[in-house]
């Protein structure tokens, strides 16, 4: 199915001449025929997930690309190794999905191999109550799947955030979850989770 996805999201690109970073989005149901959605003809909020599963630098290509450049490999140069989550990490209350605007008083990002945290803000920033509640991205990246939700798991205990709210207990809660660690959820999932963890 990812090959066949594949080559509908590159006939798409050729038959309306787009050359850049964009991201073609499926739904897959239960029969696992998938269905197009969307096109964004931007990078995706998730690139890392990508980057981190291909080694490809999305936005360095991507201005690359808009410079004139060739793109300098094909889609079989590609390997996709392993599995990869991201969170984000929102200054929100997670029990009720309210904006958590404040002064951050702490802020401790994980580290180590197969973990990534992509983020602006730092001890003493004042996250104001305006514009889109993410405060980081936090990305691993690890051999199996089971392997990448533990590495997430011990990523999302060291990260520090005082001052405010955020949705990092609610995504400790989603990586002990056993219908995400079976992979076995669709579109339901959170309406579900929610049901069932208030």
């Amino acid at each position: 199915q990812r090959e066949q996805m594949g080559a509908i999201a590159v006939k798409a690109c050729q038959e309306i001449g787009y050359s850049n970073a964009g991201t073609f989005e499926f739904l897959l149901d239960e029969d696992g025929s998938f269905y197009f959605m969307e096109m964004n003809t931007r990078i995706q909020v998730e690139h890392p997930v990508t980057e981190m599963v291909t080694l490809a630098d999305i936005v360095r290509n991507q201005i690359r690309i808009a410079e004139g450049e060739e793109l300098g490999y094909t889609q079989d140069d590609l390997l996709i190794v392993g599995h990869s989550i991201e969170c984000r990490i929102n200054a929100e209350d997670p029990e009720k999905f309210t904006p958590s605007p404040g002064r951050i008083t702490a802020f401790n990002i994980p580290g180590g191999p197969g973990v990534r945290v992509d983020t602006a803000v730092y001890p003493g920033y004042v996250v104001p109550p305006y514009y889109d509640s993410m405060i980081a991205k936090l990305i691993v990246h690890a051999r199996t799947r089971k392997l990448a939700i533990g590495r997430m798991k011990r990523a999302l205990e060291m990260m520090v955030v005082e001052g405010i709210k955020t949705t990092i207990p609610l995504h400790l809660k989603i990586m002990n979850d056993e219908k995400f660690q079976k992979g076995d959820f669709s579109t339901k999932f959170m309406e579900e989770f929610l049901s069932t963890n208030s």
